[in-house]
């Protein structure tokens, strides 16, 4: 088995399948696209990039296992990264 088949096996076990996750993530960020367009509302690229994030790690969170900690640092994180920006820090 090879390096990408390994990852891909071991994501597979935590996050479910790929196909599953992906319409799961695909169907939360078409939520918030519809959402912000019914608005006439534009993110800062940051902010924008740090939702699809987050949803991409709700959608994981969903369809995979939830009991994984790192998913839920992930959230913490992306909001974080906005945050501080916000506040004058930027990483």
């Amino acid at each position: 088995m090879s390096n990408v088949d390994s990852t891909l096996t071991e994501r597979g076990t935590r996050y479910g399948k790929f196909l599953e996750q992906a319409s799961a993530s695909q169907a939360l960020k078409n939520v918030l696209s519809y959402q912000l367009r019914i608005r006439q509302k534009y993110l800062d690229p940051d902010m924008q990039e740090a939702l699809e994030m987050i949803l991409h790690k709700i959608a994981r969170i969903v369809n995979g296992d939830e009991n994984y900690t790192d998913s839920w640092h992930d959230i913490a994180g992306y909001a974080k990264l906005v945050e501080d920006r916000l506040n004058g820090v930027e990483r």
